[in-house]
């Protein structure tokens, strides 16, 4: 009677002659088996600290090197450290971003000149004209027409100049 010792518990048990042969009779149970397949890790939420099991090959495809246990910490996690601002792999110097800075510093959508408020023709005017500068002083919302009011403005006096 072939008796043999349990991989995972060590709790001797018996296993048919034919399953030693092929290679099975290494667990004493099916739970016993199941905690065998964990080869995995318990790793901490990177967002919140709970623990989460992860496989090696999960651990291996991590970009961020970052665990998170729920899709919402990722995302909390994610728009708090990695892709803000000039962490973000699209970042362009920040030449893009004015918009996003009046909606942070919360300025109420509103033309500046003629108080419509419809967000769909809002615009962003940077007041020195240099795309660069998003000091939330040189921004302003215009809608449309008075955004391109302001730049013909603006030619008309550079022609007056010369």
């Amino acid at each position: 009677m072939p008796y043999v010792e349990c991989n995972v518990c060590q709790k001797e048990f018996y296993a048919k002659p034919r399953h030693l042969k092929i290679g099975w009779g290494k667990y004493c149970s099916i739970e016993c088996r199941s905690k065998a397949q964990f080869n995995g890790s318990n790793l901490k939420c990177a967002n919140c600290g709970v623990s989460v099991y992860r496989t090696p090959a999960s651990i291996k495809r991590s970009v961020s090197g970052q665990f998170f246990c729920s899709k919402s910490c990722h995302c909390v996690w994610e728009n708090t450290n990695s892709r803000v601002a000039e962490r973000s792999p699209r970042w362009q110097g920040g030449q893009n971003i004015y918009r996003l800075i009046m909606d942070r510093a919360g300025i109420v959508k509103a033309c500046n000149e003629c108080g419509i408020q419809d967000k769909r023709v809002l615009e962003v005017h940077h007041k020195d004209r240099d795309r660069n500068n998003n000091q939330l002083s040189n921004l302003v919302w215009l809608c449309c027409n008075c955004h391109r009011i302001k730049h013909s403005e603006h030619k008309k006096d550079m022609v007056a100049f010369v």
